[in-house]
């Protein structure tokens, strides 16, 4: 997922002019770097519950420290950035988000705690990296073609979400899975060695992550990027309660909230959806593999979404797309076997759009105060921390599969908020 920062650039910066093919292939390797890294928590989750046994709402912790950084960090960032410059920013939000994965080398023998201090360090890392980078996209070409350009980069971050799940199954999952009552049978020191030698399966591919999230530290400090201009340096005044009073920018941030909350919940719990006996019966490492449908049909649907958005407006595509992911998750829930599979792996087609369309459409003829904007809903990412715990307590005291009542209930919201924007673009 991706965001903006609160000192987003406003339309007229020196970035609209010249060639911008260039920064914008740069920008883009970015967008795949940081979706890898968000996706492969779906691959943890079920890794870090089965190793410490924990309850779904335990396990929701992961996306609570991971997405709550989203919060904590996003304002912090845009001041660091304001300082530093964007590009100076990225290089700072590569190099922290490095750290954090550096972290999940001594969190595999120290326990939960640090594994999730380590999710929170490297999700601060991603948060500055996407407060300095998305704004490039937004600058680099027409306004009136923001939501397709920031559709065709956030492609590119589906790329890296389809391969995490696959190579995350891999390296992390391939391991012997033993059952509870398995674990039951054996004396205390061997399955204490068991959940110590799956807990070391992230220490190389983490350390690995960190290595390569350098290398990016280093070429892109080296890139020659055009400068951008803040909002705040053309004297805008006004906080968040005067940009609040646009409308379509409040329900903006109630709609990025919800779609957030809605995706990192389904995405948490694919993995375990995949395994239950009334769906596939999947082991965890084949599951991973399947997770990677859910993400490559997001990567496919931007660039669906890219082409058809330069003719259909963005509201009526988000309002099409909300309503076919009801329809799907519902039928996840009340069917079974590889219906239900197949419907919620679907989901992933329609996601495609909404972020990148969402936020076009919240921050659209917001002028000087797109600044304040951007900081609005890049805050309202929290409901990626906040949503699974909904659906945990669901799925520990009803079931899994009516557990994801919580997302479809999310979805209506960004239903409703396409269909009462669908002619946004058409209005003097």
């Amino acid at each position: 997922m991706e965001h903006y920062s609160q000192a987003a650039p406003v339309a007229g910066s020196p970035a609209h002019t010249g060639s911008n093919t260039g920064p914008l292939v740069i920008v883009t390797i970015l967008f795949f770097m940081w979706g890898l890294l968000t996706s492969l928590n779906d691959v943890l989750i079920p890794h870090l519950k089965a190793v410490y046994t924990l309850t779904y709402v335990q396990a929701m912790l992961v996306q609570f420290c991971f997405f709550g950084a989203y919060f904590i960090v996003s304002l912090p960032a845009g001041m660091l950035i304001k300082k530093l410059g964007y590009q100076n920013g990225a290089v700072a939000g590569l190099t922290i988000a490095a750290a954090g994965c550096a972290l999940f080398y001594p969190a595999a023998t120290s326990g939960y705690t640090l594994f999730l201090i380590a999710f929170f360090v490297l999700a601060g890392g991603i948060t500055i990296l996407q407060v300095a980078a998305n704004p490039y996209v937004a600058v680099l070409g027409d306004p009136r073609t923001a939501s397709s350009r920031l559709t065709l980069t956030q492609a590119f971050n589906s790329l890296g979400t389809t391969v995490a799940p696959s190579l995350g199954g891999m390296l992390i999952l391939s391991g012997v899975v033993l059952s509870a009552d398995e674990l039951a049978k054996l004396p205390a020191a061997e399955v204490a060695a068991y959940h110590a030698k799956e807990a070391a399966s992230v220490q190389g591919p983490y350390l690995a992550l960190a290595g390569a999230l350098l290398v990016l530290a280093i070429l892109f400090a080296m890139a020659r990027l055009p400068k951008i201009a803040d909002a705040e340096d053309n004297g805008v005044k006004g906080g968040f309660s005067e940009v609040l009073k646009h409308r379509h920018l409040a329900l903006g941030a109630v709609a990025i909230f919800l779609y957030v909350g809605g995706e990192v919940s389904i995405g948490s719990f694919l993995i375990n959806f995949l395994g239950d006996p009334k769906v596939a019966s999947l082991s965890a490492a084949d599951a991973a593999h399947y997770v990677s449908f859910y993400w490559g049909g997001a990567m496919i649907g931007r660039f669906i979404g890219f082409a058809v958005m330069r003719t259909i407006s963005p509201g009526k595509a988000l309002a099409f797309n909300a309503a076919a992911v009801i329809a799907l998750v519902l039928l996840a829930i009340f069917s079974g076997g590889t219906l239900a599979m197949w419907a919620i792996l679907a989901v992933g087609l329609f996601n495609s759009i909404m972020f990148p369309t969402i936020f076009s459409m919240a921050l659209n003829k917001l002028g000087p105060l797109t600044g304040q904007g951007s900081g609005v809903l890049c805050m309202a990412i929290v409901g990626g921390a906040l949503v699974p715990f909904a659906q945990g307590l669901l799925a520990d005291n009803i079931n899994l599969q009516l557990s994801f009542l919580v997302p479809a209930a999310c979805y209506l919201f960004i239903l409703y908020f396409g269909l009462k924007y669908a002619n946004m673009y058409n209005e003097k």
